[in-house]
């Protein structure tokens, strides 16, 4: 957790019952609309990726891409849509992830890294991991070193967390919040 963890979880709304009853929702709509939490929130991920080499920021669509451009900018370095299916113009390699009721599959431009690059990935929230572990699984196949998964709120009690680390990729979350919470 970071050291405004407790401050940007107390910003973030819970939403009981959406969208299916005993869901709570963690909103992050207010997180955004606070500036001061807002620039709180980028520069936890600023102070700890700062000194690590971070070639570019691979951000999730569409709630990764919030956090991802500004600090891809704060980093000085590339920013890499990860995008569902169908969304990019150009040639993609894709990855299928398996969902509650489904599957899902998301792409990401095949020239997007170099050999050897350093990537982070950034997304909104952790929940079962799939999607989180699709975006690495492609950008290991495409010649990305995975340096860390981030995102801002992590729900350990659903298992992803857990799942991506047992896939041996790293994770940092600003906060979490446990099913009871």
């Amino acid at each position: 957790m970071s050291i405004y963890g407790d401050y940007i979880k107390s910003v973030i709304r819970t939403v009981p019952d959406w969208p299916n009853p005993g869901v709570n929702f963690r909103d992050i709509t207010p997180l955004l609309q606070n500036s001061a939490a807002f620039r709180k929130l980028i520069d936890s991920f600023v102070h700890r990726y700062q000194e690590m080499d971070i070639d570019a920021v691979a951000a999730i669509d569409a709630r990764g891409f919030i956090v991802g451009a500004p600090l891809a900018y704060e980093l000085g370095c590339s920013f890499v849509p990860v995008r569902k299916k169908g969304k990019l113009p150009f040639r993609t390699i894709s990855e299928t992830y398996t969902l509650e009721y489904g599957e899902a599959e998301v792409e990401l431009h095949s020239d997007a890294f170099q050999s050897g690059d350093r990537i982070l990935i950034v997304d909104d929230l952790i929940a079962t991991g799939g999607t989180m572990l699709a975006a690495a699984k492609l950008i290991s196949r495409s010649g990305g070193q995975v340096v860390e998964t981030a995102t801002i709120v992590d729900l350990p009690d659903l298992g992803g967390s857990q799942r991506i680390r047992e896939a041996k990729y790293s994770v940092f979350a600003v906060c979490s919040f446990t099913e009871d919470e």
